[in-house]
Parts: structure tokens; sequence; C-alpha cells
């Protein structure tokens, strides 16, 4: 305990860092996968291919991921844009199997009962498919989070300053307290962020908390 009471800037520090990559990693992971899961579902083999290459994005090693792309896109390599990119990749490639997973669940008859009402296709989307797909997708972004909070950690091994960077100098001195530190405030912004999604959620969502997923279609009875 007198460590952490001493070094309480530091882990504050490396709190907000770890909050800083995570968040922009986490927003443009949704940004890029709900679309892109949507559209998949427009055919077979797009499906395939979305959710197939998506598959196979995830599969690679982070840490080579992090490594590899500064040669790519021109950065340095302890810049944190690697991780964001990095971290956003990998959110966009999990989450897209579920996004296209959500969107392809919804009722036909719902669908075509608001084009028939005169919705346009973005009217369509936003008034109807997105909400009743609005469950699932929160699930797996809620996984997307969990998943990128913990992914953070590895930038450490290149240098970028995290919480993960506890994990790092406390192995190196063998200092347990240090390293347990990193774990539970890994920890602990999962928690925090996972519960934020959810009271996300419920404040956009509000039929989710009565159970009822029959609510967005009422809009399409209008």
């Amino acid at each position: 305990m007198t460590w952490i009471a001493e070094n309480l800037d530091l882990i504050l520090d490396l709190t907000l860092r770890h909050v800083a990559l995570a968040v922009p990693a986490i927003l443009l992971s949704v940004l890029i996968a709900v679309p892109l899961g949507r559209a998949a579902n427009a055919s077979r083999w797009g499906r395939r291919l979305a959710v197939g290459g998506s598959s196979l994005l995830y599969a690679i090693p982070s840490l080579a991921v992090f490594v590899i792309l500064p040669g790519l896109i021109g950065t340095r390599i302890l810049d944190p844009l690697n991780v964001v990119i990095a971290l956003t990749l990998y959110g966009a490639a999990l989450l897209t199997r579920s996004a296209s997973e959500a969107f392809d669940a919804l009722d036909p008859d719902v669908l075509h009962a608001a084009t028939a009402q005169g919705h346009s296709p973005s009217q369509r989307f936003w008034g109807v498919e997105l909400p009743l797909a609005g469950e699932s997708l929160l699930a797996g972004t809620r996984v997307v989070s969990a998943s990128t909070l913990s992914l953070v950690s590895v930038g450490a091994l290149i240098g970028v300053p995290s919480l993960g960077t506890l994990f790092t100098e406390g192995y190196a001195r063998a200092f347990l307290t240090e390293i347990l530190v990193g774990i539970a405030g890994t920890v602990l912004l999962a928690v925090l962020f996972d519960a934020a999604l959810v009271a996300l959620a419920a404040a956009l969502m509000p039929w989710t908390r009565r159970g009822r997923r029959t609510v967005p279609a009422e809009g399409v009875a209008r």
C-alpha cells in the first residue's frame, strides 16, 4: 500500500493514457463494423468475405501489428496513433461478425412493412433496423470494449505508456505489487466501461429495460 500511495500520480497518469487509447479505438470500431456488418448481408459472398476476412485479421498477433504499422503508415514506432489504429482494426474485426448476425436476424416482415410505409433506406436503417438490432450490437460492443482495454496493455511492450507499463516495469523489477496494480486497474476500467455502455444503452434504448423488442417497430406503423 505504501508504494501505491507514493505513486498515485503515476497510476492516474497511466490510467488516463490507457483510456485515451481505448476510447477512440472503441468508437471507431463501432462506426466501421456496424455499416460493414449490415452491408455484408447484401449478398452471401459479401457476408462470407466480410466475416471471414475479419476473423482472419483478428487472428494476427497484436504485437506484430503494433510493430508493422509504423512502416505502413509512416508514423514513429512510439506514436500512440499506431496503437489506436491497431486496436480499431481488432475491434472492428471482432464486431463485424456480431453486427452481420444482428442485422441478419431481423424479421423480414417488419423490414418489408417499413418499406411499404414509405421509409427510405436511410430512414429504415435508423428508425427500424438499428433499434431492433441494438441489443445484439450492444452485446458485441461490450466484448469489443473489454478486448480493447486488455489489448491496450500490449502497447507497453513497444514503449507506449498505459497501465501495461506497470506490468512490464513490475516484471522487470520482480515487483508483484506493481504488476497487481496494473491488472486491477485494467479490470476496473473494463468494469466501468461496461457499466457505462449498459447505462448508455438504457438511455438510448429504453425498451431493453422493459424486456420488449417490439417498441421500435411501432415507428413503422406510424
